[in-house]
């Protein structure tokens, strides 16, 4: 499966982030860490497909969360957000904030899995507890059982742990689907990320746990540092690529600007 990261820009999806998951073809998408609307937007209209609102590494408050998944929806660009841990709480606010999708970090085992599904839906299958304030307003006719139809939930596999136990945890009823973490998983088995995404060992668990998403019709996502890092996560079958953040944009932006004016390299 090929990925033409310009190709991409321009489109968005059409019937939220459960169709675009749905579909199954390569999507990229937007990591916002700057706490900012504006930011946000800027991203949003640069064509991203869907975007992730980063509260475990970024920057980001729940009041800038929420400012900032209004700033998306101007464009209808569906939101994750990735909760700062597998905590009830933080995964009940952000989703009654709107967000469209949820991305927890560090799902190790099925039982941790299964925590984080039940936080999401509501019951039978789970245990969310009702006062979605704002997807009231955003979403004409939101009741239990769309907020349980079409919530995106994907855990993080970025460990060897995880890996080690991926089959038991797509397993899990209620989970959409998983997104890698390629610098946490090669810090866990080699204590460094300075090969992240491309040491042999690393290359065999991201194309693994590819295969056995697709094996079971879930959704494979993965962080990605370059256009070329998403052709080639692409072709191993991931379909939410993660494109570099607004944080890195912003820098490495400015640093090649500065290089190009005095002649220095960045």
């Amino acid at each position: 499966m090929a990925y033409d990261v310009a190709g991409a820009r321009g489109t968005q999806a059409a019937g939220g982030l459960r169709t675009l998951v749905a579909s199954g073809r390569a999507a990229g998408g937007g990591w916002c860490m700057i706490a900012s609307p504006l930011a946000t937007e800027i991203v949003s209209a640069s064509g991203c497909e869907w975007l992730c609102l980063d509260l475990q590494h970024g920057q980001i408050g729940e009041a800038e969360m929420r400012a900032m998944l209004m700033a998306a929806a101007i464009r209808r660009t569906p939101a994750f957000v990735r909760v700062p841990w597998n905590e009830p709480a933080a995964i009940m606010r952000a989703l009654d904030a709107g967000a469209d999708g949820i991305i927890v970090p560090m799902v190790n085992t099925p039982q941790e899995a299964e925590r984080a599904v039940a936080a999401v839906r509501y019951p039978p299958a789970g245990y969310r507890s009702w006062g979605p304030l704002r997807s009231l307003m955003s979403t004409p006719g939101f009741d239990p059982a769309m907020g349980n139809r079409e919530i995106v939930l994907l855990v993080m596999i970025e460990t060897v742990e995880a890996v080690e136990q991926l089959d038991a945890i797509l397993a899990v009823p209620g989970l959409d689907g998983v997104f890698v973490g390629p610098h946490d998983l090669a810090i866990s088995h080699a204590g460094t990320n300075a090969q992240a995404g491309v040491s042999p060992r690393d290359v065999e668990m991201i194309t693994a746990i590819a295969a056995a998403c697709r094996a079971r019709n879930l959704a494979a996502g993965i962080a990605c540092a370059n256009g070329a890092d998403a052709r080639r996560y692409a072709e191993l079958g991931y379909t939410l690529l993660a494109l570099a953040s607004d944080a890195a944009l912003l820098g490495e932006g400015l640093a090649g600007i500065l290089a190009d004016a005095g002649g220095r390299a960045p």
